[in-house]
């Protein structure tokens, strides 16, 4: 399923056609996470390690595509199906949703979901979530960061359709460049982010689709985007 996903996410990637990723599934789970029968010692260390490694490359094939990717969450998202809602770019979710990282319940403790989730919550509510195992509802989880949107289970492909209309209309290259930035971003310091952020600023005005937006406004017409 990872490599699968890994696939998924990285196939045309460099295509400017493709303008957004959305991640479902069907049933009342969304993602469950490892399959705990895959990590018991008879199936040998290196299957353990292969496991988490491919775990780690989907995560930040979801992090390093250029494109926005959206989790549309309609159930139950537990462990790693939670750090691989947490990674995305945008999540929205049914009333109905849960989320939870339950590993210390079975004698593996949630590390590489707390990662994500971790990045996403409040540290209380993440330690909450890590410690005891007990879900967030919908509601609480948006509270907490960790959700974009909340929708009634009938209209949560509408509330998504919205979202990738939206960027749709947007300069695919702008995007890329912004969510490249923004994951650089958030491990440096203030200061230091302030000092890259001014060169990408720089750059994006110099780009053709930077100039092109900023004449359209001038001009007070829709944009021409070129993607490029």
């Amino acid at each position: 399923m990872m490599s699968h996903l890994i696939q998924a996410i990285n196939t045309n990637k460099e295509d400017t056609s493709l303008r957004a990723i959305v991640l479902s599934a069907k049933g009342n789970v969304f993602s469950a996470g490892h399959n705990l029968k895959e990590l018991q010692s008879s199936t040998g260390i290196d299957q353990h390690k292969l496991v988490f490694q491919k775990a780690t490359e989907l995560m930040k094939s979801i992090v390093q595509s250029p494109v926005p990717v959206i989790a549309k969450v309609n159930g139950f998202a537990t462990a790693a199906g939670c750090q691989l809602v947490a990674t995305c770019d945008l999540v929205v979710c049914s009333d109905t949703s849960k989320f939870s990282t339950p590993g210390a319940n079975f004698g593996i403790f949630c590390s590489t979901p707390g990662i994500a989730v971790g990045r996403c919550v409040p540290k209380s509510r993440a330690m909450y979530m890590l410690f005891t195992g007990l879900p967030l509802t919908a509601q609480e989880a948006y509270d907490s960061g960790l959700v974009t949107k909340v929708a009634p289970a009938d209209q949560l492909d509408e509330e998504v359709d919205k979202i990738v209309e939206s960027i749709k209309h947007k300069s695919r290259s702008v995007i890329a460049l912004g969510k490249q930035f923004y994951y650089k971003q958030i491990d440096l310091s203030l200061l230091e982010a302030y000092d890259l952020g001014e060169n990408i600023m720089v750059e994006n005005i110099n780009m053709n689709d930077g100039q092109e937006g900023i004449k359209s406004f001038v001009e007070k017409r829709k944009a021409n985007w070129n993607h490029k």
